[in-house]
């Protein structure tokens, strides 16, 4: 057996399971991997967060500067931009357990030799320069292995459940990454105040190889490697041409499909405003607003907590209230988005009403992320190229959140004042501009995306 064989897509099992159990081995099979997928991909978060939290006491430290975090954070979300699209095309041939569970345990070493890294240098003098090359090396390296979680994730989805009930599931599934932020800005920041920052990346390393293990032990490939007919099979749906068709010819149908790229550049502008406030929230709550580290990182554990809601509703919202029409919900979710955006931004505040500003915020733009970068494009794409439509949409975010990244670093450190003040509106103007056009594309384009 060689690497490759490892991790192809599951043969066929030769035992069947008999008709009168088929539904009740189907229906534990898929809620194990369905639960087990959700779990680790929220775990992914933690391994991909742990930056976020550690940026004021690197600056405070001297460490690493504001512009040297922006590119340092830049170069893990641009990396990651090409392996989402690489790997939402590898994905669609791949066994998801194995690919899966691969990703986050090369992404828990990575954090784990940070935190490593982070004690050396308490050692040894490292040169500020090195000390950026060698965080941005294996902070991009953490991009690659992050990139080998969704796609699995979602083409389980596609695997396992449905089309009449995709939508749901999805939403759920869409809510995991803000689970992990909370998780991560919680948890890591009440450790980073007491036991030093690099104590967040080795945690943030525990986490992920717990992930891992909830993989091997929970996720299944495929229905058909259990001993099971295919999902369209089991939910007695329609066989069309396309599900005949090879992989190879739906993925090229997909990337020439223009709604796909309309898509990605609404989803850009989404990941714009999303990674500015989880990247830069904490930060701004410090140097903006005079909040203590573990305030602020309470304040942005909120708006993940209702990043959850958000994205749970989001499929209810678009089937059952504005039966199945994903322009409205899109366009009612972004204005609150931006609305809420600039409440955060350019209104002071207490504790309690900048949660209220955050958990606004990512309540609607769990909406919209939902909607756009996700339902939007399945129901315009075939089941079997779920992992192409998802590359493409990925590495146009991601392209777009890294250049957020190096922007707002520039910005934030180009506008401070000599007694070490910052002036926070220009970035704040860079935030909002993407938060409604994050909106506005694919609202005026639905129409003739579906067709």
């Amino acid at each position: 057996m060689n690497l490759l064989s490892i991790y192809k897509v599951s043969q066929p099992s030769i035992e069947k399971v008999p008709a009168d159990k088929e539904q009740e081995v189907y229906k534990r099979l898929r809620n194990r991997t369905f639960w087990g997928a959700c779990s680790a991909y929220s775990l992914y978060y933690v391994c991909r967060l742990a930056l976020s939290v550690v940026k004021q006491p690197l600056i405070d430290g001297g460490v690493l500067s504001a512009s040297q975090l922006g590119l340092i954070g830049s170069a893990m979300l641009f990396v990651y931009a090409i392996g989402k699209f690489m790997n939402g095309f590898v994905a669609d041939y791949c066994n998801i357990r194995r690919f899966m569970a691969t990703g986050l345990l090369i992404s828990s070493l990575i954090n784990l030799l940070l935190g490593g890294l982070g004690y050396a240098s308490d050692i040894i003098t490292i040169p500020s320069f090195a000390l950026m090359l060698m965080f941005a090396i294996l902070w991009g390296a953490n991009g690659w292995a992050q990139s080998m979680g969704s796609p699995p994730a979602v083409i389980s989805l596609s695997r396992w459940f449905p089309l009449k009930e995709r939508g749901t599931w999805y939403s759920i599934l869409s809510s995991t990454p803000y689970l992990g932020e909370f998780l991560t800005f919680n948890l890591l920041g009440m450790l980073v105040t007491r036991l030093g920052w690099e104590s967040c990346f080795i945690i943030s390393s525990v986490i992920g190889m717990i992930g891992s293990a909830v993989i091997i032990i929970f996720v299944t490939d495929t229905p058909e490697s259990r001993g099971l007919r295919s999902i369209q099979e089991l939910s007695d749906e329609t066989v069309t041409t396309e599900d005949t068709e090879k992989v190879s010819i739906l993925q090229k149908k997909v990337l020439l499909h223009p709604g796909i790229w309309v898509i990605a550049l609404s989803s850009s502008f989404i990941y714009i405003t999303k990674y500015a406030l989880s990247g830069w929230g904490v930060l701004f709550l410090q140097k903006a607003k005079d909040f203590s580290l573990e305030s602020a990182t309470q304040i942005i554990a909120w708006s993940a907590a209702s990043g959850v809601l958000g994205t749970i509703a989001a499929g209810w919202l678009s089937d059952k209230v504005f039966k199945g029409d994903r322009a409205k919900p899109a366009l009612l979710s972004g204005f609150i988005g931006m609305a809420s955006l600039a409440g955060f931004l350019f209104l002071d505040g207490s504790y309690v009403m900048n949660i209220v500003f955050v958990s606004l915020f990512s309540l609607a733009v769990g909406v919209l992320y939902c909607i756009v970068a996700g339902l939007m494009a399945l129901d315009i794409v075939p089941r079997k190229a779920t992992g192409a439509a998802l590359g493409i949409v990925g590495i146009s975010s991601y392209v777009a959140a890294g250049i957020q990244d190096v922007v707002s670093g520039y910005l934030i450190e180009g506008y401070q004042s000599i007694d070490g003040s910052y002036n926070f509106v220009p970035v704040s103007v860079f935030w909002l501009v993407a938060a409604f056009l994050a909106f506005v594309l694919p609202v005026v384009n639905w129409r003739r995306l579906k067709k």
